[in-house]
């Protein structure tokens, strides 16, 4: 059974970073894609970094630049490390599977403003 819990998430400054975790069960981080998606106020979510099994990593150009994706595949946990963040990135951000994502953990509530 897969399990999804996102964390890291806040209230920061514009120009401010933060670092999400998420820590899954029941995917095998080193054959599945991984992402991070985000759905803002209103909006669809979507993904704006991916990780494959062997470590490839693409972004969306939003983000791309400014965000970085890793995985720690001991641990079952991927990482997402945001800088010079921007009122436009706040968003509810998940972690999941790239194909076929499946069960949607509860998120984290990033909130970029002054």
């Amino acid at each position: 059974q897969v399990r999804l819990v996102e964390s890291g998430g806040g209230l920061v400054q514009p120009g401010g970073s933060l670092r999400l975790s998420c820590a899954a069960s029941g995917i095998i981080f080193s054959i599945n894609d991984m992402g991070w998606y985000r759905q803002g106020p209103g909006k669809q979510r979507e993904l704006v970094a991916q990780i494959t099994g062997s470590g490839w990593t693409n972004y969306a150009d939003s983000v791309k630049g400014r965000f970085t994706i890793s995985k720690d595949n001991a641990k079952n946990t991927v990482y997402l490390q945001m800088n010079s963040l921007k009122p436009e990135d706040t968003a509810v951000y998940y972690c999941n599977k790239v194909v076929a994502p499946g069960h949607w953990g509860q998120g984290t509530q990033v909130t970029v403003s002054s």
